[in-house]
């Protein structure tokens, strides 16, 4: 009986997740914070009275949880989007987080009275930003970013959690190990980085090789491969000296820009996968957290919150970007969108299972920042980039009818390719195109309509064309269709 209702109250909180998902719009909070608030109601000191103390639980069923996460974040990122702001980006997510930790470490060692190590210690927490919270708001508010900004939040907030995760455990080590030397904490620093990214990169090449050429009986058994090769990937990092959050971020993002069979099938599986780990992930760090001793540290929280947001993150920012000749209210508007989320929460259960002398406080210091950060960051970033005339009006496009699946023997795929207003293309027949052959428009979006096109249909500025083509031959058409030619 106790299994069965055991499945009933995760049943449950499941399906009350997923549903309060459609009330994130309306009430303007992130769809995270509210699982995260589920799950406090479920907790001992809440309505579901459910005991639950266990931190390396909790630590366990995180660091899994960030693996499939990152994994998807990478696998779902574009490379021409992030080829024009990887070095902002890069940069951000390197000394950027450095120097958030130093910042806030120095503060809360000053302020609060901490030791040194355990300043440091908190700042390398809540150094990272978790931007699918921001994006959650700014759909649901249909406000969309400028420019590259969108890119360029995107990339640092899914390649930034690696530096967060290699500086709280150099810290845990400094403290519990007085032994311990920086100058191979800097090593570790560089061999993680460098063993992670390239073990990542060749790990990604090796995936899209076996399963392009494993040749399943079933489909179904191409979402249970990638999963395990995702955890080996991760595993075998990590044991090999290299960062495994890092190798999986880089292994998704060469998955996601690589001629793969079965890709979008991945995709929906994987997103699934992550929308379903970071329930677990809120679910059970609401469980673990006591709602009265996070209250109790409220006003140190609200002073290492305030800092954070409005002097920590915004000169982190600035100087990190300031060689980029970066227009300042993008800049400000960068810095505004670092939202702290999962990331912080999961790293400081680190210190609890590590047995560092003042764990609890730090992690309930780190859990009213978030808090702090959803709430005020959170429900003001839609009127923060209209304010610094940084957004764009979201354009809602009808979903496709038409979807395709590469198998094996069939190189082409088909994408989406909005038609410049001044392309030569524009206001021509079809027939008259002079399409290569090999690429093949299967259908055109127009307003909010779709046509099935013939030789005789002419091409509008901003039609959406459904182009299947092998990846050679649709570098070829839209070269023929940009402006310059």
């Amino acid at each position: 009986m106790l299994f069965d209702y055991i499945l009933l109250g995760t049943a449950i909180l499941l399906v009350l997740s997923v549903v309060s998902s459609k009330a994130s719009g309306r009430l303007g909070v992130p769809t995270l914070l509210l699982f995260l608030v589920i799950g406090m109601l479920a907790g001992s000191e809440g309505l579901g009275r459910i005991e639950f103390a266990d931190a390396y639980v909790a630590q366990s069923l995180g660091v899994v949880a960030l693996i499939f996460i990152l994994f998807s974040g990478g696998f779902d990122t574009a490379w021409t989007q992030v080829r024009p702001i990887l070095g902002h980006g890069l940069v951000l997510a390197t000394f950027g987080v450095l120097l958030t930790a130093l910042i806030v470490g120095l503060f809360a060692t000053y302020v609060l009275g901490f030791s040194l190590y355990e300043g440091l210690l908190l700042g390398a927490i809540v150094s990272s930003t978790d931007a699918a919270a921001v994006f959650a708001i700014l759909r649901s508010r249909g406000v969309a970013l400028r420019s590259n900004l969108k890119s360029l939040i995107e990339f640092e907030s899914g390649s930034n959690d690696p530096m967060a995760v290699f500086l709280t455990t150099a810290m845990i080590q400094l403290i519990t190990l007085p032994d311990a030397s920086l100058m191979n904490l800097v090593w570790q620093f560089f061999q993680q980085m460098v063993l992670g990214a390239m073990f990542g990169y060749l790990a990604g090449r090796g995936i899209v090789y076996v399963i392009n050429r494993v040749n399943l009986e079933y489909e179904g058994l191409y979402p249970v491969l990638s999963m395990g090769l995702v955890l080996l990937v991760y595993s075998a990092a990590t044991l090999l000296g290299g960062n495994g959050f890092i190798a999986i971020y880089a292994a998704g993002l060469v998955m996601g820009n690589t001629n793969l069979i079965h890709r979008r099938s991945l995709m929906r599986f994987h997103d699934g996968l992550a929308w379903l780990m970071q329930i677990v992930m809120f679910l059970t760090l609401g469980l673990l957290v006591f709602p009265s001793q996070v209250w109790a540290v409220a006003g140190s929280g609200l002073l290492v919150s305030a800092f954070l947001i409005f002097v920590a993150r915004p000169v982190s920012v600035f100087l990190g970007l300031l060689p980029f000749r970066m227009n300042l209210r993008k800049i400000t508007l960068v810095s505004w969108v670092g939202l702290r989320g999962a990331v912080p929460i999961v790293l400081a259960t680190f210190p609890l299972v590590a047995g560092v002398e003042n764990a609890n406080p730090i992690f309930n210091l780190v859990f009213f920042i978030v808090l702090t950060s959803i709430l005020v960051q959170g429900s003001t970033i839609p009127i923060v980039a209209r304010w610094l005339r940084v957004d764009a009006p979201m354009r809602v496009r009808p979903r496709s009818p038409l979807e395709f699946e590469a198998v094996n023997g069939i190189r082409g795929e088909l994408v989406e390719i909005e038609l410049p207003p001044n392309s030569p293309f524009t206001d021509k027949r079809l027939v008259e195109l002079g399409l290569p052959q090999g690429a093949l428009l299967t259908l055109i979006g127009r307003d909010n309509e779709f046509l099935v096109p013939s030789g005789s249909t002419v091409l509008r500025a901003e039609d959406r064309l459904f182009l299947l083509s092998a990846p050679e031959t649709l570098e070829q058409v839209k070269q023929m269709m940009s402006p310059g030619d």
